[in-house]
């Protein structure tokens, strides 16, 4: 009956992921996903229309945006972008103040609810000139209900804040992280916790660099959000893991440091999963059903999700198990564990 038992133990035991075995091509993958997020990131910095990491927003360079939604009996008439924007071109705006007006060359266009709705955004302008752009394309793709126009200025100063903002709080968010982990737990595992951080933002991010590059998409201050809520799941998953690998160390500390690290993933992956699963669930419902004003930050969520889970699982693991086993013993037996269960 012993030896019975001690083989079902055996097997239960038994880890059902080989990361530290696979770990080269764990790390094939990672790096080709960064690396083509990093092209299209230094892509995005190089077009003379973006000049950015990413293409900015109306949050973030300022401007005004109008949203006009069209009065139609039955169906309204198709229309596409590329012809609002041309008749952008023809409209003169008067100047104010002795200043240049605006020009609308660079007007961006969206058209949706198949020709119903068209969304425009434009440089900054003033409330007169707000309406004469309205006036102007009312008698072209008119009439507009008037009751859902909607007319959204943000000045140019509040634009640069906002952006200062976004990164000042990822930056505080990337210390505080480090911060924690390596005075509550162990500085190795600050280190790697901040790697698998900046692999989950580098690609989501570069997704979204593509992204603008081919489908003009731009980002706002949602998207800011998202990469925050982003680094919140990823560093929470990974820790853990990490967790885990701490507690099987000192059950099996005769095992080999590959294999704890083997045990410990497997053992979270149900966790990790149901977890992964259940987060994308909701996301998935706004994808499909909220709207155009939360699409592409249930996409990044979505993305972020789905990356996160992949490096605490695989690639975070898979760098522990660089350190010889002596070395990583010594440092997983923390002062204080850094998750009670």
């Amino acid at each position: 009956m012993d030896n019975f038992s001690s083989s079902v133990t055996t097997i239960r035991q038994s880890p059902r992921l080989k990361i530290c075995r696979n770990r080269r091509i764990v790390w094939i993958i990672s790096g080709l996903l960064v690396s083509l997020s990093l092209v299209g990131i230094v892509l995005s910095i190089l077009n003379p229309s973006i000049r950015a990491p990413l293409r900015p927003g109306l949050d973030f360079t300022g401007g005004t945006q109008i949203q006009l939604e069209r009065t139609c009996r039955d169906e309204c008439s198709s229309i596409n972008t590329m012809t609002i924007e041309r008749n952008l071109k023809t409209i003169t705006l008067l100047k104010e103040e002795e200043k240049d007006a605006p020009s609308l060359i660079n007007s961006r266009v969206q058209v949706l609810d198949q020709g119903k709705s068209i969304v425009l955004r434009l440089p900054f302008l003033s409330a007169s000139q707000s309406t004469a752009v309205i006036d102007s394309l009312s008698s072209i793709y008119g009439p507009f209900d008037a009751g859902a126009k909607s007319v959204e200025t943000i000045g140019p100063s509040l634009g640069g804040q906002l952006l200062r903002s976004s990164l000042v709080s990822l930056f505080v968010a990337f210390a505080g992280i480090a911060f924690y982990i390596a005075i509550r737990y162990d500085r190795l595992y600050a280190f790697l916790a901040l790697i698998a951080l900046s692999h989950d933002l580098i690609i989501v991010s570069g997704i979204f660099a593509w992204l603008g590059l081919i489908l003009n998409l731009e980002v706002e201050s949602l998207f800011a959000v998202s990469l925050l809520t982003i680094a919140g799941y990823s560093v929470n998953d990974t820790v853990v893991v990490f967790d885990r690998i701490r507690e099987k160390s000192s059950e099996n500390s005769s095992l080999k440091i590959q294999e704890r690290i083997d045990s410990a993933v497997s053992a979270t992956l149900t966790r990790t999963l149901y977890t992964s699963g259940t987060t994308l669930l909701p996301l998935l419902a706004l994808i499909f059903f909220g709207g155009s004003s939360l699409y592409w930050f249930s996409i990044s969520l979505s993305l972020g999700v789905i990356i996160g889970s992949w490096s605490s699982i695989a690639l975070a693991p898979s760098l522990l198990s660089l350190r010889n086993d002596k070395q990583t013993a010594q440092n997983l037996e923390p002062s204080s564990p850094l998750l009670d269960e």
